[in-house]
């Protein structure tokens, strides 16, 4: 089987990149990747954090995590869905190309 394409979890918008991801909380470490294909179908990037899911805590783990891992400021990441779920939706504001390219990197 082969590993599912970085790009099919993004969306390119008019500010950068949207991107979903699969988050699971209290992880005993941070961690990015590998991207996964769903039972639904939907691809997505996995993503652990320390961090619990109480106010917002993961949240601004995992959006400071992939500022990071892009190597973006951490004021252009931003959960914009899926704030109370395990499946979000992340946008990363910011040059499409140098953003999908590090996503790539990611997978």
């Amino acid at each position: 089987m082969t590993a599912p394409a970085p790009r099919a979890a993004c969306v390119p918008v008019s500010e950068g990149v949207r991107l979903r991801v699969r988050l699971t909380p209290r992880a005993g470490k941070d961690s990015v990747g590998p991207f996964e294909v769903l039972a639904s179908g939907e691809t997505v990037l996995l993503a652990h954090v320390r961090a619990v899911p109480e106010k917002g805590a993961a949240n601004a783990a995992i959006a400071a995590l992939i500022a990071k891992r892009l190597g973006v400021a951490k004021t252009k990441v931003e959960v914009v869905a899926g704030q109370t779920g395990r499946v979000k939706t992340i946008e990363i504001r910011g040059d499409q190309a140098a953003i999908l390219a590090e996503i790539d990197a990611l997978g």
